[in-house]
């Protein structure tokens, strides 16, 4: 996996939600959401297609991602875990509990998730 940049993340969040569009589509719709001219999309796509995190095929550029956004997050954590926290994600947990504290219902939550997710070490 490779990092993707805020703006590559714009056009990877339309593509996972509507799964492909034209290339002139993202372009109208960041427009619209974001202001940006034709040439800052075209930009952007191209910078994800050489990281192989899209496709885009001819006839019309259609861009479909080659990628889910599961995938990107898992990445995008483990890089937060181990740059900020050197890998212990403990402390990371540890560490948004402590910012923003946790209710009841989420504790109860987060201990049958962990229940589900543990694995044996």
């Amino acid at each position: 996996m490779i990092k993707l940049y805020d703006a590559e993340l714009k056009v990877m969040k339309l593509l996972w939600e509507h799964g492909s569009m034209t290339a002139k589509e993202i372009s109208v719709h960041l427009k619209r959401e974001l202001d940006w001219e034709k040439t800052t999309t075209y930009t952007v796509i191209k910078k994800c297609v050489d990281k192989n995190v899209i496709t885009k095929k001819s006839p019309n550029y259609i861009c479909e991602p080659m990628v889910t956004k599961e995938q990107v997050q898992n990445y995008e954590t483990n890089e937060l875990i181990s740059k900020m926290f050197n890998g212990d994600r403990d402390q990371f947990f540890a560490s948004i509990i402590n910012e923003n504290g946790i209710t009841k219902k989420e504790a109860d939550n987060l201990r049958k998730l962990l229940d589900a997710l543990s694995t044996d070490d």
